[in-house]
């Protein structure tokens, strides 16, 4: 294998791993946009086609120039206030019931109490 060979595989997979975490983050934002399954399903399906029709384009230059307009298109209409899993950090119930002071100690002892 040639090195032009190897420095071509090396970046031909460094672009799929870009394109593949910019689907999937552009997936998860279409989610916050879509207040209904239903049309996320649809948002997704369109989403999915734009994806699809630059599947077979072969240039470097040309896909480095696709991802970075595809990354900064996905910045412009990225959702201002994301939905956040409750008990995820930034979440509505993240720490929630926090730890107890120092000084408390909970005992679980499930009946085994001594009985002197």
């Amino acid at each position: 294998m040639s090195v032009s060979t190897a420095t071509y595989l090396v970046r031909r997979a460094a672009q799929k791993e870009r394109v593949r975490i910019l689907y999937r983050r552009a997936l998860k934002d279409t989610l916050n946009w879509a207040v209904h399954r239903h049309l996320f399903y649809e948002d997704a399906d369109l989403l999915r086609a734009r994806f699809e029709t630059n599947k077979h384009v072969e240039d470097p230059d040309t896909i480095d120039r696709m991802i970075a307009d595809g990354e900064v298109q996905y910045n412009k209409w990225r959702h201002p206030d994301p939905y956040i899993v409750p008990w995820a950090p930034g979440g509505s119930k993240f720490t929630r019931n926090p730890a107890p002071p120092e000084g408390i100690e909970i005992v679980y002892n499930y009946g085994r109490e001594d009985n002197d």
